[in-house]
This record gives C-alpha cells, structure tokens and sequence, in this order.
C-alpha cells in the first residue's frame, strides 16, 4: 500500500504570546541596566546666596576645571590652547550656545583669566557660572 503525501501542509507560528515576551523583555532590561550619569572632574562647587537656574539644557556646553588646573569639555580632557578651537567648532554648529563653567573654588584665577580669554577669541560669549546654593 503506497503511503499518500499530504501537499497542503501549512505552518505558522504562533503569535499570540509575542507582545508578552516583549514587553516582559523590555521589563527585564529596564529594572537591570544602570545609568550612569558623568559627574565631571572631582570639584568643590563655590557657594552662592542667589542662583538663577538655566531653563534649557539643549544649547548648553560643560566646562569642568579642577582644581589641579585639568579641564574637561563635554566629558573629554582638554588643553588650554585647544579650548579656542573646540568652542568656534560648537559655536558654529550652534549659534545659540552657552558655556557653563563648573570650576572647584580653589582654581588658580589665571587659569580661569586664560580660559575667559580662549572663550572669547572663539566668539563663546554666552558664560554661565555654576555654583551651590549657599545655606
């Protein structure tokens, strides 16, 4: 007796449990991924008796200055001569930019005059002084 072969058959996958499995997926990650947030150089922030926060963090450009005289621009060690440079690049992709200085209150002052004076020559006018509310 031959045996007869079935020519209709017809395989699917089951997707009913699908939104399920992702969203349990999406669950999972969320509650065990860490976001870290980059804090800057290590600085002790001066203190201020009256504080204006900015409205929008969008156009904005962190300059971190320690203490021992290292500087950071958007996460990244800088030199001093480098600053001009950068800062006409970002101010020519961004018209509208502002540059905050987080500097530790023990920075040597002619360091933060040769910063004033880069940021000047890259037409980086817009300076923003970030401080913590004096108690």
């Amino acid at each position: 007796m031959p045996f007869k072969h079935k020519k209709d058959l017809k395989t699917s996958i089951p997707t009913a449990s699908m939104p399920d499995i992702i969203f349990m997926l999406i669950f999972f990650f969320m509650a065990s991924s860490v976001l870290r947030q980059y804090s800057g150089l290590p600085i002790v922030m001066p203190k201020a008796k009256q504080i204006e926060k900015l409205a929008s963090k969008v156009h904005v450009v962190q300059v971190w200055i320690s203490k021992e005289g290292l500087i950071s621009i958007d996460g990244k060690l800088m030199n001093v001569n480098s600053i001009r440079n950068i800062m006409y690049e970002k101010r020519v992709a961004d018209p509208q930019l502002i540059v905050s200085i987080r500097a530790d209150e023990r920075v040597n002052m002619e360091l933060m005059g040769t910063i004033h004076k880069e940021l000047r020559l890259a037409d980086a006018l817009k300076v923003n002084y970030s401080t913590k509310t004096a108690i």
